[in-house]
């Protein structure tokens, strides 16, 4: 069995009020301790609960901490033979001076009230105090992203007195580095957090005066797997894409173009995305380098075939010039004649294996067949189909143009060199 010892009730044997044993009527706590004398000491530190969210868009950051304040107020000592501290709640706060700390730049703030304030006083017989309270502030962070995706962003939460200059409340970290504590499951989607630090320094107001100010560092740096999947990955695969047309048959426009055009709008819509998500800044950032640049050689890639169609049409042209002023066909051995559909292209009675074209029947003479002269070779009729086999396959590389030949090589050559200057320098 259990033995319960019956704990000692102050509130029982103490016939007065806790004002009355603090004596809270008896002295005037507007204003701060040892008033007209030396700045009064007041210990800071800080316990990190939870960092809630970073907010590019908005350049802020959430963070829920235990503020606690440690100073000495012999207003507020009390006799006691045990020596032990009373605790009390905020209800008390109101009725003596506690320090006027607020946190620079904040932009929202908030002291958490859930199922009561959350709030400490612990007073100590000899008058030192304990004032500590949980709260959720919402502070301002500058935010550089010119390396973005690959960025390492440094925010500060920043404490300081209001009302009192350094002349009246000097504000210290109460012990160094260790005075600011985190949990251990802090953690962010989109941040690794790397460090937490203090800092302190005096702040000057023109009107005012100085004050001492406190800060609450920390050095997040980003995860990079994120966008690799969602932006980088995306585009180079569009980049790759737009060299497909580089091996597609020239004469197929419709192909070519709809390629083009396809990876150019992709792009388009990947960089629209990537900046809908950031704040409108003035400069550039790591990641509009590698999504222009891929821009850039998608929209190469769809000029490179305007210049072969061009070159394509103005070749033809040329020839058929030279066979309207040359039409016969002397020196061509063993002729023959086929005659083809008007249905057939010209491109189809090129790529016959082992036939060479000489002439057509004028157009006014026949309007719906075309006469194509084939050279036959000497060659017998089976080596013909073998090599009528290896002619398939090399038939888009003869069809080539020259700019297509050099741009197969030319174009991954310099994306791939690209990649490996912008990676060594942003990673």
């Amino acid at each position: 069995s259990h033995i319960y010892k019956k704990n000692h009730d102050m509130t029982k044997t103490w016939k007065g009020k806790t004002e009355q044993l603090l004596r809270v009527d008896d002295h005037d706590f507007t204003m701060r301790p040892a008033f007209g004398g030396p700045a009064i000491p007041v210990g800071v530190d800080v316990q990190v609960e939870s960092l809630d969210s970073i907010s590019e868009v908005d350049m802020d950051f959430t963070m829920t901490l235990y503020l606690r304040h440690y100073w000495k107020d012999e207003r507020l000592s009390f006799p006691s033979t045990t020596n032990k501290s009373m605790t009390f709640d905020g209800r008390l706060v109101k009725k003596i001076w506690v320090p006027d700390v607020f946190f620079v730049h904040s932009k929202r703030s908030f002291i958490h009230d859930t199922t009561t304030d959350n709030i400490m006083l612990r007073v100590f017989p000899d008058g030192h105090v304990l004032y500590s309270m949980r709260i959720t502030v919402t502070a301002m962070c500058n935010m550089d992203f010119s390396r973005f995706p690959l960025d390492s962003q440094t925010c500060s939460l920043e404490l300081e007195s209001y009302a009192y200059t350094d002349e009246d409340l000097m504000l210290y970290w109460k012990n160094g580095n260790e005075s600011l504590k985190t949990d251990e499951k802090i953690s962010l989607s989109q941040f690794l957090i790397q460090k937490f630090h203090t800092t302190s320094r005096l702040a000057f107001y023109s009107s005012t005066g100085w004050y001492n100010r406190l800060y609450i560092n920390f050095t997040l740096r980003r995860h990079i797997f994120f966008f690799l999947l969602q932006t980088y990955f995306p585009a180079t695969l569009m980049v790759m894409l737009s060299w497909v047309s580089f091996w597609i048959d020239r004469r197929a426009v419709p192909a070519r173009v709809s390629l083009g055009i396809t990876t150019v709008l992709t792009m388009s819509t990947i960089i629209t995305g990537v900046n809908a998500s950031m704040p409108r800044v003035s400069y550039i950032k790591a990641v509009d380098i590698y999504l222009w640049v891929s821009f850039v050689f998608v929209f190469l890639s769809v000029l490179e075939y305007a210049a072969v169609n061009y070159l394509t049409t103005v070749q033809e042209r040329k020839e058929r010039k030279l066979r309207e002023r040359f039409p016969c066909t002397c020196g061509i051995p063993h002729s023959k004649t086929m005659i083809l559909d008007g249905n057939y292209s010209e491109s189809d009675a090129n790529s016959l294996a082992g036939y060479t074209r000489n002439q057509m029947v004028p157009e006014e003479e026949n309007q719906e067949k075309m006469v194509v002269h084939l050279a036959m070779s000497n060659e017998s009729h089976s080596s013909r189909k073998r090599g009528l086999k290896g002619h398939v396959g090399l038939r888009i590389i003869q069809n080539s143009h020259a700019i297509d030949k050099y741009s197969r090589l030319i174009f991954p050559g310099t994306y791939i060199f690209f990649n490996l200057i912008y990676w060594s320098v942003f990673s």
